[in-house]
């Protein structure tokens, strides 16, 4: 799949791909450092989880779970006796409607974008940037709807809006299927956490504090941040190709750092910076 096709918008997006690597290894950083603290067996997870995301380019839903139970069986381990003749159920199975070309719209396309947005909405853990990983495994490596330099522009168009998960999710929709997959798409990855937070709400006060429910969400958000920093890695090899991108994300972590200069203003100067980089 093609789109743009203009030289200014090439040099545009040189640049914004690296500064978007910046924000990404940034906010990784952040969320190591106010989530995991000293704990060395969340530091053991978020390891394990950064290096199997670098090396398999995508997010193990089955990780994190994993994740969350060994900190609960660790720190808060169950009388099992009380488990006896309950079952779990925490899976769900992402499928295509299989039906195409009714009313002019592509509805076999539309019902995978439904299923696998919904997928990542539902089992995606962690903050914003959380799902950027997971969208790359099933975006470009599993379905290889976008090429590795789509995404990152889908990305990078994200963090000067607003709401930049929602809209990165949106935009690759659009890609996909025009406005039609853009509603999809969003409307997938934004109900599951709708409804998993206005369901059980009334259960949050009375459960959330429970050590073991404490601890499986310690495990989980290790993972979770963990894959952001794989991401980082796996998305880094394929916009920092030089030394001007190298410097331009470089330049991104110290803005965001030192000087806090917002995310959007960082993006629209990379644009800038691009075109003037590489004119057209």
């Amino acid at each position: 799949m093609r789109y743009g096709g203009l030289s200014w918008v090439q040099a545009v997006f040189y640049a914004v791909g690296a500064a978007v690597i910046g924000i990404i290894a940034h906010s990784a950083n952040m969320l190591t450092r106010k989530s995991i603290g000293r704990a060395r067996l969340l530091w053991a997870i978020y390891a394990v989880a950064a290096v199997v995301t670098a090396i398999t380019e995508s997010e193990e839903v089955l990780l994190f779970l994993a994740a969350g139970v060994l900190v609960w069986l660790v720190r808060a381990p169950p009388e099992f006796r009380r488990l006896r003749g309950r079952v779990p159920a925490v899976l769900l199975a992402p499928a295509g409607f299989g039906v195409s070309g009714v009313g002019g719209l592509d509805w076999d396309l539309l019902g995978r974008i439904l299923a696998f947005f919904t997928y990542a909405g539902a089992f995606v853990f962690g903050s914003g940037l959380a799902i950027v990983p997971f969208l790359y495994g099933g975006v470009v490596k599993e379905h290889g709807w976008l090429t590795d330099q789509q995404f990152l522009d889908a990305v990078g168009v994200a963090l000067i809006t607003p709401g930049p998960a929602v809209i990165t999710t949106g935009f690759i929709g659009f890609l996909l299927a025009g406005l039609s997959g853009a509603f999809v798409a969003a409307a997938a990855t934004f109900l599951p956490a709708y409804f998993l937070t206005i369901i059980p709400a009334p259960y949050f006060r009375k459960y959330g504090k429970q050590a073991g429910v404490a601890a499986f969400v310690d495990g989980v958000t290790a993972a979770a941040i963990g894959a952001v920093s794989g991401a980082v890695v796996v998305l880094g090899r394929r916009s920092i190709v030089d030394l001007p991108t190298a410097l331009i994300a470089a330049v991104t972590v110290f803005l965001l750092w030192k000087v806090k200069v917002p995310e959007p203003l960082i993006i629209l100067a990379a644009a800038v910076l691009g075109l003037l980089i590489c004119p057209a």
